[in-house]
Protein backbone atom coordinates (compact mmCIF):
# COMPACT_ATOMS: atom_id res chain seq x y z
CA UNK A 1 0.00 0.00 0.00
CA UNK A 2 1.05 3.94 -0.89
CA UNK A 3 2.04 5.96 1.82
CA UNK A 4 2.31 9.58 1.44
CA UNK A 5 5.78 10.90 2.93
CA UNK A 6 7.31 13.89 4.03
CA UNK A 7 10.74 14.05 2.42
CA UNK A 8 11.63 17.34 1.23
CA UNK A 9 11.29 19.90 4.15
CA UNK A 10 10.63 23.68 3.08
CA UNK A 11 14.76 24.87 3.72
CA UNK A 12 15.61 22.24 1.04
CA UNK A 13 12.62 22.78 -1.58
CA UNK A 14 13.11 26.77 -1.37
CA UNK A 15 16.88 27.06 -1.75
CA UNK A 16 16.26 24.62 -4.55
CA UNK A 17 14.15 27.14 -6.19
CA UNK A 18 16.16 30.24 -5.29
CA UNK A 19 19.27 28.69 -6.70
CA UNK A 20 17.67 27.61 -10.05
CA UNK A 21 16.17 31.30 -10.36
CA UNK A 22 19.64 32.76 -9.77
CA UNK A 23 21.37 29.97 -12.14
CA UNK A 24 19.35 31.54 -14.65
CA UNK A 25 19.57 35.38 -14.39
CA UNK A 26 23.24 34.82 -13.29
CA UNK A 27 23.73 32.87 -16.69
CA UNK A 28 22.12 35.78 -18.55
CA UNK A 29 23.57 38.26 -16.95
CA UNK A 30 26.70 36.72 -16.81
CA UNK A 31 26.69 35.99 -20.35
CA UNK A 32 26.16 39.69 -21.10
CA UNK A 33 28.40 41.33 -19.11
CA UNK A 34 31.32 39.10 -20.50
CA UNK A 35 30.06 39.30 -24.66
CA UNK A 36 27.25 41.71 -24.49
CA UNK A 37 23.95 41.44 -27.15
CA UNK A 38 22.16 44.85 -26.63
CA UNK A 39 23.13 48.15 -27.86
CA UNK A 40 22.47 51.60 -26.07
CA UNK A 41 21.64 54.48 -28.26
CA UNK A 42 21.94 56.87 -25.77
CA UNK A 43 24.95 57.22 -23.02
CA UNK A 44 22.12 57.41 -20.60
CA UNK A 45 20.71 53.69 -21.12
CA UNK A 46 22.53 52.03 -18.45
CA UNK A 47 22.18 49.03 -20.33
CA UNK A 48 25.49 47.04 -19.00
CA UNK A 49 24.99 48.97 -15.46
CA UNK A 50 21.81 47.50 -14.91
CA UNK A 51 22.89 44.20 -16.09
CA UNK A 52 25.88 44.34 -13.56
CA UNK A 53 23.44 45.11 -10.82
CA UNK A 54 21.12 42.11 -11.74
CA UNK A 55 24.13 39.87 -11.71
CA UNK A 56 25.58 41.14 -8.62
CA UNK A 57 21.83 40.78 -6.50
CA UNK A 58 21.77 37.62 -7.52
CA UNK A 59 25.04 36.49 -6.67
CA UNK A 60 24.80 37.88 -3.28
CA UNK A 61 21.62 35.54 -3.08
CA UNK A 62 22.94 32.97 -4.49
CA UNK A 63 25.79 32.85 -1.84
CA UNK A 64 23.03 32.85 0.82
CA UNK A 65 21.01 30.33 -0.14
CA UNK A 66 24.02 27.95 -0.72
CA UNK A 67 25.13 28.88 2.78
CA UNK A 68 21.54 27.86 4.08
CA UNK A 69 21.31 24.56 2.12
CA UNK A 70 24.88 24.10 3.30
CA UNK A 71 24.04 24.42 7.06
CA UNK A 72 20.90 22.43 6.88
CA UNK A 73 22.52 19.85 5.49
CA UNK A 74 23.55 19.27 9.49
CA UNK A 75 20.17 20.20 10.96
CA UNK A 76 17.79 19.28 8.42
CA UNK A 77 16.34 15.67 8.37
CA UNK A 78 17.62 12.83 7.26
CA UNK A 79 16.65 12.98 3.73
CA UNK A 80 18.94 16.29 4.09
CA UNK A 81 21.74 15.53 5.34
CA UNK A 82 25.55 15.36 4.29
CA UNK A 83 26.00 11.90 4.32
CA UNK A 84 23.40 11.61 1.05
CA UNK A 85 26.04 14.04 -0.86
CA UNK A 86 29.10 11.01 0.10
CA UNK A 87 27.25 7.72 0.02
CA UNK A 88 30.70 6.45 -0.23
CA UNK A 89 31.63 6.86 2.82
CA UNK A 90 29.46 3.81 4.20
CA UNK A 91 28.37 -0.06 2.62
CA UNK A 92 25.27 0.76 1.70
CA UNK A 93 25.30 3.50 0.20
CA UNK A 94 28.56 2.27 -2.27
CA UNK A 95 25.87 -0.95 -2.52
CA UNK A 96 23.22 1.36 -3.41
CA UNK A 97 25.53 3.33 -5.72
CA UNK A 98 25.99 -0.03 -8.07
CA UNK A 99 22.94 -0.79 -8.33
CA UNK A 100 22.02 2.89 -9.70
CA UNK A 101 24.64 2.56 -11.93
CA UNK A 102 23.59 -0.95 -13.32
CA UNK A 103 20.03 0.77 -13.84
CA UNK A 104 21.53 3.73 -15.69
CA UNK A 105 23.49 1.72 -17.93
CA UNK A 106 21.09 -0.98 -18.42
CA UNK A 107 22.91 -3.85 -17.09
CA UNK A 108 19.90 -4.48 -14.71
CA UNK A 109 16.43 -3.69 -15.38
CA UNK A 110 15.20 -3.17 -11.75
CA UNK A 111 14.75 0.40 -10.29
CA UNK A 112 16.96 0.65 -7.27
CA UNK A 113 13.82 2.23 -5.35
CA UNK A 114 15.44 4.86 -2.75
CA UNK A 115 13.35 7.23 -0.68
CA UNK A 116 15.69 10.84 -0.76
CA UNK A 117 18.28 11.22 -3.43
CA UNK A 118 19.31 8.00 -4.57
CA UNK A 119 23.49 7.69 -4.39
CA UNK A 120 24.76 8.74 -7.36
CA UNK A 121 21.97 11.95 -7.80
CA UNK A 122 23.71 12.55 -4.00
CA UNK A 123 27.40 12.42 -4.80
CA UNK A 124 26.90 14.83 -8.24
CA UNK A 125 24.62 17.18 -6.18
CA UNK A 126 28.08 17.11 -3.71
CA UNK A 127 29.91 18.41 -6.96
CA UNK A 128 27.55 20.78 -8.11
CA UNK A 129 27.62 22.19 -4.66
CA UNK A 130 31.80 22.45 -5.17
CA UNK A 131 30.86 24.18 -8.52
CA UNK A 132 28.54 26.77 -6.83
CA UNK A 133 31.22 27.45 -4.54
CA UNK A 134 33.76 28.20 -7.06
CA UNK A 135 31.42 30.48 -8.83
CA UNK A 136 30.78 32.47 -5.55
CA UNK A 137 34.00 32.65 -4.26
CA UNK A 138 35.68 33.57 -8.27
CA UNK A 139 32.86 36.03 -8.75
CA UNK A 140 33.38 37.91 -5.09
CA UNK A 141 37.38 37.75 -5.62
CA UNK A 142 36.84 39.89 -9.43
CA UNK A 143 34.07 41.92 -7.80
CA UNK A 144 36.69 42.87 -4.97
CA UNK A 145 38.78 44.39 -7.68
CA UNK A 146 36.30 46.98 -8.62
CA UNK A 147 36.39 47.97 -4.93
CA UNK A 148 40.28 47.76 -3.42
CA UNK A 149 40.23 47.83 0.36
CA UNK A 150 36.48 46.91 0.66
CA UNK A 151 35.11 43.56 2.29
CA UNK A 152 35.40 41.48 -1.01
CA UNK A 153 38.56 42.54 -1.89
CA UNK A 154 39.93 41.53 1.79
CA UNK A 155 38.52 38.43 1.98
CA UNK A 156 39.70 36.85 -1.38
CA UNK A 157 41.92 39.53 -3.02
CA UNK A 158 44.91 37.18 -2.20
CA UNK A 159 43.49 34.54 -4.92
CA UNK A 160 44.43 37.23 -8.12
CA UNK A 161 48.22 36.11 -6.44
CA UNK A 162 47.72 32.55 -6.86
CA UNK A 163 45.64 32.74 -9.89
CA UNK A 164 45.87 35.21 -12.71
CA UNK A 165 43.01 37.12 -12.98
CA UNK A 166 41.68 36.31 -16.49
CA UNK A 167 41.84 32.87 -15.33
CA UNK A 168 39.47 33.57 -12.43
CA UNK A 169 37.52 34.83 -14.99
CA UNK A 170 37.92 31.48 -17.89
CA UNK A 171 37.15 29.64 -14.65
CA UNK A 172 33.58 31.35 -13.88
CA UNK A 173 32.71 31.73 -17.15
CA UNK A 174 33.60 27.92 -17.68
CA UNK A 175 31.82 26.76 -14.52
CA UNK A 176 28.49 28.96 -15.59
CA UNK A 177 28.34 26.46 -19.01
CA UNK A 178 29.01 23.20 -16.81
CA UNK A 179 25.99 24.75 -14.41
CA UNK A 180 23.75 25.21 -17.41
CA UNK A 181 24.57 21.61 -18.70
CA UNK A 182 23.37 19.80 -15.32
CA UNK A 183 20.28 21.57 -15.20
CA UNK A 184 19.40 20.43 -18.53
CA UNK A 185 20.26 17.14 -17.37
CA UNK A 186 18.46 17.10 -14.01
CA UNK A 187 15.37 18.25 -15.48
CA UNK A 188 15.29 15.39 -17.44
CA UNK A 189 16.74 13.19 -14.92
CA UNK A 190 13.81 13.72 -12.87
CA UNK A 191 11.01 13.79 -15.52
CA UNK A 192 12.42 9.86 -16.31
CA UNK A 193 12.28 8.82 -12.91
CA UNK A 194 8.96 10.26 -12.12
CA UNK A 195 7.78 8.37 -14.85
CA UNK A 196 9.57 4.93 -13.70
CA UNK A 197 9.24 4.78 -10.22
CA UNK A 198 5.89 7.03 -10.51
CA UNK A 199 6.34 8.21 -6.66
CA UNK A 200 5.95 12.13 -7.58
CA UNK A 201 9.49 12.80 -8.04
CA UNK A 202 8.70 16.06 -9.48
CA UNK A 203 5.67 17.16 -7.65
CA UNK A 204 8.26 16.50 -3.99
CA UNK A 205 9.85 19.78 -4.93
CA UNK A 206 7.13 21.66 -4.49
CA UNK A 207 4.90 19.78 -2.17
CA UNK A 208 7.35 17.77 -0.15
CA UNK A 209 5.59 14.70 0.11
CA UNK A 210 6.65 11.51 -2.56
CA UNK A 211 4.18 8.26 -2.68
CA UNK A 212 5.98 5.56 -1.31
CA UNK A 213 5.94 1.57 -1.63
CA UNK A 214 7.64 0.07 1.07
CA UNK A 215 7.54 -3.64 -0.31
CA UNK A 216 9.86 -1.75 -3.33
CA UNK A 217 11.97 0.17 -0.78
CA UNK A 218 12.39 -2.90 1.37
CA UNK A 219 13.04 -5.53 -1.95
CA UNK A 220 14.85 -3.23 -4.22
CA UNK A 221 16.75 0.07 -2.67
CA UNK A 222 17.25 1.70 0.95
CA UNK A 223 16.39 4.15 3.34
Amino acid sequence: MLEIRYVWEWPVRITHWVNFICLAVLSVTGYFIGEPFIGANTTSAYIMGWFRFLHFVFGYLLAASVVSRLIWMFIGNRYATWRNFVPWISARGRQGARKMFKYYTFIDSRIPYEVGHNALAGSTYAVIFLLFLVQIVTGFALYGQFAPGEFWDVVFGWLPTIFATQWMRFTHHIVMWLLIGFVIHHIYSAWLMDVKERNGVMSSIFGGCKYIEPADVDRYGRE
